[in-house]
């Protein structure tokens, strides 16, 4: 008997496996530049993660342009071409409905830099050596 999906519980092997070929998808449609749009075509564009909705109708896309400069404008640009790259997604995922995209900047980046700022600090450095 199924277990019941309580709303903390973790993403489904579905929706985990999705939301990589989704991932994959953009990030090749927009290395490849199969979207004519002059903000995407003077950017790379990071695609870090894709997390879908439970039902799949829904992906949210987090993005980071290379050098993390211009995030807003890239943001824009996904959102606007929107339809073309859920084009680019049926074409390369075949799901009973096409999700729609919802783009955000990926701040995952800026947590990996907190963070080993946080484990140089000195003091950290001296708390960690008097556990081992």
């Amino acid at each position: 008997m199924p277990t019941p999906h309580h709303d903390n519980a973790g993403p489904s092997q579905r929706q985990l496996r999705v939301a990589e070929l989704i991932r994959r998808a953009l990030s090749e449609a927009l290395a490849r530049g199969d979207v004519y749009d002059p903000d995407l075509e003077s950017a790379s564009i990071t695609v870090g993660e894709v997390r879908t909705s439970p039902d799949l109708r829904q992906a949210t896309v987090f993005v980071l342009p290379l050098g993390g400069g211009g995030a807003e404008v890239a943001i824009e640009a996904l959102t606007r071409n929107s339809h073309e790259l859920r084009r680019h997604v049926n074409r390369a995922v075949s799901l009973k409905f096409s999700p729609q995209l919802k783009f955000v900047i990926d701040t995952s980046f800026d947590q990996m830099d907190d963070t080993r700022r946080l484990l140089s600090d000195p003091v950290v450095q001296r708390d960690l050596a008097a556990e081992d």
